[in-house]
């Protein structure tokens, strides 16, 4: 690496723990300040912030890996997380959450069913989904930063004692970047977190426009061609994925064969019907849930999510386009003459092409860039995460009376603890592939029902929720304790069998399951109190099945009216996902040079833009806060 490219590096991360240490004497003031920034914080900026969570460095190195094999359709690929669980946020569950004006998503859960033991046990086992969300995602961090640094930095930092490996090269690298980030993210708490991340948004978006460029002008349309196939850029598919590489490249068929989506039909039908329920269950509670209870008001909370949409896709695809188009022209023809062609070359795909094929200065900026990725994501789970351990159960069950400066100590000691799990599990994981299926697809495939229930039903109570997700939570960990012993189970049998299914194909088997501990739970016991569930209906204003408790409401104020929006809510769903799809098509085939689908994504982009205006954002402005 050129010393203009260290130097770069260097200074950025100067610059990002110098602003997060200088703001972050704000974060002193109690918990509401270390974890919400006191509810001060410009809807813009937590948009800005948001969107820069989302851009995490492991999560674009496999991008990169799928768009490159599978061609302009692997945008879909993203549904499995589901990506547009962030329309459906932006439409009316930033509303709904923001409505609460607590701290965390599982004390908000104590105002959908009170502080009785129903309500504390629901309470309690979102806390420790949270938690353990967190030290997940640590994980998958930790396992995708440290494969990243290892190829692009020149030094090896392999730690050895006689012949025996104690700490690899990619784990001391992943440990010197967490250990830096976890400084200024423990320091000052959501201030800290919010400003460092504007900082590196506008970081990620100069190195992403830089690359593209780059891309754009060193390589030719003639070059693109002669790698790519008219199917590579076709959105459309059958129920099975037959790969688009003809000629020297179809190694990469075989590639597509053997990664488990060859069902591409089924896997895009699953995923859908997968993201549906996960997306009106609402956010998990982690970063993007405490963005939205920052904000200042209601009505910021909904411009805020739909602010964090509009930053997002288009710079986060103009980056990974840029790194496609050069690894397709200066990768693909060596990879697929290669005898030991593997999942595992997709993952390193972009640091190969940073490595190899971007220019001095680009190459600083880009770099910076992804550490900034990695940081913001990173930082947003370490401030998050600690919330739950200490406002839900340190304070909660253990110290309620305590001075706001030993909670924030409390909240430090936390956030210490999430981070060195996170890292002891990121040191036997198996990939950033396997990190990403089990928590999308297994464990939040637990947090589904019950979450999707407690919005629409009245009668769904605290035992019924806590049932829903322990029982979804119990499966998902069989999922994943079967995935991790696959090689050991012999070929032919049904645990063999169920070893190997995709994540994504267990999800109806652990929703289903959930859905019967929530039924179970809730008609075994009685129902939540009509006090509680009268001050949450008309705080919230969900719509659902809420009739008994709307007739009692309807009772004592006959201007009282219910919430009619479900068609037009989704409806305007459905808009969004295709306002969202545009916004990440139209930086691929721009990259691509196939300028007739851009310019129609450009076109259905401006007509979504449009429709939202007049179905959502003049609803928005209405808001009476």
């Amino acid at each position: 690496m050129n010393s203009i490219d260290v130097t770069i590096i260097i200074l950025y991360v100067v610059l990002t723990l110098g602003v997060g240490i200088w703001i972050s004497k704000k974060a002193s003031k109690g918990l509401s300040s270390y974890f919400l920034g006191g509810k001060s914080i410009k809807w813009y900026y937590l948009g800005l912030s948001n969107g820069s969570g989302m851009f995490d460095v492991s999560g674009t190195a496999w991008m990169v890996g799928i768009l490159f094999l599978y061609g302009v359709k692997s945008f879909m690929f993203m549904w499995v997380w589901p990506i547009f669980n962030q329309i459906f946020v932006m439409i009316f569950l930033a509303a709904w959450i923001r409505r609460s004006n607590i701290m965390t998503g599982s004390e908000w859960i104590l105002t959908r069913f009170g502080d009785g033991k129903s309500g504390r046990a629901s309470h309690l086992i979102v806390a420790i989904f949270a938690i353990i969300a967190s030290v997940g995602f640590i994980a998958y961090f930790f396992e995708g930063v440290g494969k990243f640094m290892t190829i692009i930095l020149p030094w090896d930092l392999t730690l050895m004692m006689g012949d025996a490996v104690l700490l690899s090269s990619d784990q001391n690298y992943a440990l010197i970047i967490i250990f830096l980030t976890t400084i200024y993210t423990i320091k000052g708490g959501m201030f800290s977190v919010v400003a460092t991340e504007v900082l590196q948004y506008f970081i990620m978006v100069l190195a992403g426009v830089l690359v593209a460029g780059y891309a754009f002008i060193n390589v030719t349309d003639v070059e693109i061609t002669s790698v790519l196939s008219e199917q590579w850029s076709n959105l459309f598919f059958g129920a099975e994925l037959e790969g688009s590489w003809t000629g020297k490249f179809e190694a990469f068929n075989e590639l597509i064969d053997t990664h488990g989506y060859k069902m591409f039909g089924a896997f895009i039908g699953m995923s859908l019907f997968k993201g549906f329920f996960a997306s009106i269950a609402g956010p998990t509670p982690s970063y993007d849930m405490q963005r939205i209870l920052s904000t200042r008001s209601v009505k910021e909370a909904a411009y805020m999510s739909g602010f964090t949409n509009l930053v997002l896709f288009i710079p986060r695809y103009l980056l990974i386009g840029g790194i496609v188009v050069l690894g397709l022209v200066y990768l693909a023809p060596e990879m697929a003459s290669s005898s030991s062609l593997s999942l595992g070359d997709l993952e390193v795909i972009l640091p190969k092409v940073i490595n190899n094929h971007v220019p001095v200065g680009i190459k600083g900026l880009l770099l910076a860039g992804l550490l900034a990725a990695f940081m913001s994501t990173f930082s947003a789970y370490v401030n998050s995460g600690p919330a739950y351990i200490v406002n839900d159960i340190y304070k909660k069950y253990f110290k309620p009376l305590a001075t706001p400066k030993h909670y924030i100590k409390a909240s430090h000691l936390a956030s210490f603890a999430i981070v060195a799990l996170g890292v002891f599990m990121g040191f036997f994981a198996e990939s950033i592939n396997s990190l990403t299926l089990w928590i999308t697809s297994a464990l939040f495939g637990g947090y589904v029902a019950a979450n999707f229930l407690k919005w629409i039903w009245w009668r769904f109570n605290g035992w019924g929720y806590f049932w829903g997700m322990t029982s979804g939570l119990f499966i998902a960990t069989i999922q994943f304790l079967l995935d991790q012993n696959k090689d050991n189970f012999e070929v032919g049998t049904w645990m063999c069998d169920a070893a190997h299914m995709p994540a994504i194909y267990v999800f109806p088997v652990i929703f289903i399951v959930s859905i019967l501990g929530s039924f179970l739970g809730t008609c075994l016991t009685p129902p939540t109190s009509m006090e509680t569930l009268k001050s949450f209906y008309s705080n919230v204003r969900p719509w659902g099945w809420w009739n008994p408790v709307y007739r009692v409401l309807k009772d004592e104020d006959e201007n009282f009216e219910k919430n009619k929006d479900f068609v037009s809510d989704m409806l305007n769903c459905i808009v969004g996902i295709v306002w969202q799809s545009s916004m990440i098509l139209l930086p691929i085939y721009l990259m691509i040079r196939d300028y007739p689908k851009m310019w129609l994504a450009l076109v259905v982009f401006i007509i979504t833009t449009v429709i939202l205006k007049f179905t959502w954002l003049d609803k928005v402005r209405k808001y009476k806060n």
